[in-house]
């Protein structure tokens, strides 16, 4: 019996501090940036049809949560992505906020099925690419990234596009994984992608 209030109490506690394996969090609520700080060109970012956009200069949409804190060290990531024709974007984690520039910290999970740049949708940028867009412009597709220790997978529509686990004895600081949060990308004024329903939920320690 003692057994069993304690397993509960416990699972009460994970879930107060948002440490419940089992628990989405979600992190865009389809009607304004709540939670989200954009970095130089405000305006690429905005929101449309209930879907947060990048479109425009290059901007960042960094994940900040509610009380601009936002951290992340294990984590399994989710939304629903749509691309434009010719459209280039990526999904940065365990990185931080900066005024301008691209991202110096952290991971970028590519987003492209149809620009210019070879690297397609799935891959882990300049790390574990990918050559091969998996999914087509102009439907909404699933996109996942699972972290965990020195582990990485990334999933389109359920399929694992990239599984990568990270050497030990890397020689570049900050393109290690680490902590940090998340950041959508505005690439150029060619580029229009859409995210929607973005959850996440955190694995315990």
């Amino acid at each position: 019996m003692k057994t069993s209030v304690f397993a509960l109490s416990l699972c009460m506690i994970l879930s107060a501090t948002g440490m419940a394996q089992d628990e989405w969090v979600s992190m865009f609520n389809g009607k304004d940036l709540s939670g989200w700080r954009v970095n130089e060109n405000k305006d690429s970012v905005y929101i449309e049809d209930g879907a947060l956009v990048t479109h425009g200069p290059r901007a960042h949409a960094f994940f900040v949560g509610k009380d601009g804190k936002a951290d992340f060290k294990d984590f399994h990531f989710k939304a629903k992505v749509m691309t434009h024709p010719k459209a280039n974007s990526g999904i940065y984690f365990h990185t931080r906020y900066l005024e301008s520039g691209w991202p110096d910290k952290g991971y970028e999970a590519q987003v492209n099925n149809t620009q210019g740049d070879p690297k397609k949708t799935g891959g882990l940028y300049n790390v574990k690419d990918n050559f091969k867009a998996p999914v087509k412009d102009n439907e909404w597709f699933d996109y996942e990234i699972i972290v965990k220790g020195k582990h990485i997978v990334v999933k389109i529509n359920g399929k694992t596009v990239s599984d990568y686990t990270e050497p030990d004895g890397l020689d570049r600081p900050e393109r290690q994984l680490s902590n940090g949060t998340f950041a959508l990308q505005a690439h150029d004024p060619g580029s229009k992608v859409m995210y929607k329903d973005l959850n996440y939920k955190l694995f315990a320690d």
